[in-house]
């Protein structure tokens, strides 16, 4: 619903654990828990319903990364999945600048969220410069740290949006967050709205398998 580090093994075992999350959720646990490769602890465990807070790198109007995360928002289930969408809003990152409203609001949601997803488009063979600049913009203030994040990237062929996850999922993991999973989502263009919503009943389903496995792990 919408209300209003280091480099991964290349033997870690993305997405092994898939499943549909009915009736289970995760809640903060208040132990810091620092990130890791693969997939780790996330510092969680299941008590109640999943906050997610989901943003899309792209800015593009018919952006397929965009529809996948809407759509995900749209999944019936027990996450309450916000589409966080000031992107092109926020000022270029600076150091020495605590950050505008516009700043304040992306702090806020990550924090508030027992878990992150992002959606990436690969351009140049990494990820847009504005979802960096997003990142950027939650260094050294801990809001991503032991928090869980899965990493997906919507493209015609599962073969593309390598390059762009692994510069996604390195850039959090400096940060302290543990990615759970990272994959592309498989969307052609000619695919109808009843396309785009399987595709995102089953990737939030193996979101929170993922989810599940991490704390596991950290349990």
């Amino acid at each position: 619903m919408v209300p209003g580090g280091a480099c991964p093994s290349p033997s870690a075992p993305y997405g092994v654990l898939a499943g549909s999350g009915a009736g289970s959720g995760i809640e903060a646990d208040q132990t810091p828990r620092p990130g890791r490769g693969g997939i780790g602890a996330t510092g969680l465990s299941f008590q109640g319903h999943v906050r997610m807070t989901a943003l899309s790198g792209s800015l593009n109007g018919s952006s397929s990364n965009s529809a996948l995360v809407h759509a995900l928002a749209e999944v019936p289930s027990d996450v309450d999945l916000t589409v966080w969408e000031g992107l092109d809003q926020l000022p270029y990152f600076r150091p020495d600048a605590p950050g505008d409203d516009q700043v304040g609001a992306l702090r806020h949601a990550v924090a508030a969220a027992d878990a992150v997803l992002i959606a990436t488009p690969e351009y140049a063979g990494g990820m847009p410069g504005t979802l960096k600049n997003a990142l950027d913009w939650l260094v050294g203030t801990g809001e991503l740290y032991a928090k869980p994040v899965v990493v997906l990237s919507a493209a015609p062929s599962p073969e593309r949006g390598h390059n762009a996850r692994r510069w996604v999922e390195e850039t959090v993991r400096m940060q302290g967050a543990s990615v759970v999973d990272s994959y592309t989502v498989a969307i052609a263009r000619s695919d109808g709205p009843q396309d785009l919503a399987l595709r995102a009943g089953e990737a939030l389903g193996r979101a929170i398998g993922a989810l599940q496995r991490g704390a596991a792990i950290s349990s």
